[in-house]
Parts: structure tokens; sequence; C-alpha cells
């Protein structure tokens, strides 16, 4: 027997809430971009919920794209980390005002 719904939603919830208070409170360029990977995450586990509610596989579909989404933001993000580290032998997010050669 699957779980209800509202736990599936509940998860996703408390996940994105993680998400969002890591994105909004941290400094850290890596802290950062996990953040952004929980609430991907967190987008997920809802597509797949109501994929499962639903009894099709729209929800699976789109969450296949989210994930290949997230895999190409995290190759362009860990570039963009190394750069700050590069220059500023820092990751810290409010250290670089611009991204100037």
């Amino acid at each position: 027997m699957a779980a209800p719904m509202e736990a599936y939603l509940l998860l996703s919830a408390a996940l994105f809430c993680v998400g969002l208070f890591g994105v909004l409170t941290r400094r850290n360029a890596l802290m950062f971009l996990i953040s952004v990977e929980l609430m991907l995450n967190a987008a997920n586990i809802n597509l797949v919920a109501f994929s499962l509610y639903h009894g099709n596989l729209t929800g699976q579909t789109f969450a296949l794209f989210v994930i290949a989404l997230a895999a190409a933001e995290v190759a362009i993000g860990l570039g963009i980390i190394m750069v700050l580290n590069r220059q500023y032998d820092d990751v810290d997010v409010t250290r670089a005002a611009t991204m100037r050669w």
C-alpha cells in the first residue's frame, strides 16, 4: 500500500522550505547550489506523487526533465564557483559584485 498523498506533499513542502531557507540565508556558493537542488528535488517529489495519484506517466516524464535541468545547473554552477574561487580566493557570493574578466 502506498503512502497517502498528504505524506508526499508534506515531505515535499518540508524539503522545499529547507531549500528556500538555505537560499535565503547562506552566502557560500556551494551551499546555495545545494539548496537549489533541494528545491528541485521537492518539485520532483510533487510531480511523481501527482503522477502516481492520477495514474499517468506525465509527472514522471516532467521529473526526468527536471533532473536533466538540475544536472545542467550543477555543471554551470560549479563552473561559476570555480571562477569565484580563482578570482576572489573565496566562494562567498557577496564578495563578487560583477563577473568581469
